[in-house]
């Protein structure tokens, strides 16, 4: 890889100003001076160091954000926030996008990458890769109807939903429920409970895979998802 391009898929300097770092003699590759911006490094291996301090090369970034209301899965949109408008500078990357979709009025765990490859792997439905939510409905159902929800009921398009795991997390005037999907059709959550006739008051994602949110990360806060957690996430 061309030095210039190291530092450019980092996002920390633009090719100009890899060249002007170059001039003044600001970078170094594995203790030796940069004199071109189109030497070639490995940049796995080597050590590059931009005004002393060492560079680590990221190919692919794996971010955790905790979505508001009102903010839509995007990568842009003309009238309402997006996911990406939430990510701080130092993580931001211009080539991120959300690893699946959450509506706007839906709340939780947003998977920001830029590898797109570990994107298809969790969003395909032969990965069986889990999503669990935390939803309050509108009112009380009965048993049979928590039974049909389990056992794969018929959305009103014709679409058989997969079985799921349904959970009575607090039983009351407005149920707590917790659902477990190993897919994501449209909307699907808020049409399944409208199937046997309730409507989703609030609906918040928890878990994508194995890992769950992090209870300390703040409402738009956003964090890297460490490499074990990585593996947390393909456990289903």
């Amino acid at each position: 890889m061309r030095l210039d391009r190291f530092f450019s898929s980092q996002e920390i300097l633009s090719r100009k100003e890899v060249k002007e770092a170059v001039l003044k003699k600001q970078i170094t590759v594995n203790g030796e001076t940069a004199k071109k911006i189109d030497m070639q490094i490995d940049p796995q291996t080597a050590q590059v160091c931009y005004k002393g301090q060492a560079v680590a090369y990221e190919p692919f970034v794996y971010l955790m954000l905790n979505k508001p209301q009102g903010v839509v899965s995007a990568t842009e949109d003309k009238t309402h926030r997006t996911v990406l408008d939430l990510v701080p500078p130092e993580l931001y990357r211009s080539d991120l996008f959300p690893a699946g979709r959450l509506d706007k009025d839906t709340v939780g765990f947003v998977l920001l990458t830029n590898d797109g490859d570990f994107a298809h792997r969790i969003l395909s439905p032969k990965s069986h890769v889990s999503k669990r939510y935390e939803v309050t409905i509108d009112g009380p159902i009965a048993a049979q109807d928590e039974a049909q929800l389990r056992s794969g009921i018929t959305l009103a398009d014709g679409y058989i939903c997969k079985p799921c795991t349904l959970t009575l997390l607090s039983d009351c005037e407005n149920p707590v429920y917790e659902i477990i999907l190993t897919e994501g059709k449209y909307h699907q959550i808020k049409r399944m409970f409208g199937s046997v006739g309730r409507g989703v008051v609030f609906l918040k994602r928890t878990h994508i895979g194995g890992l769950e949110l992090d209870k300390t990360l703040p409402e738009c806060g956003c964090r890297k998802i460490m490499h074990k957690e990585i593996l947390e996430i393909l456990c289903k």
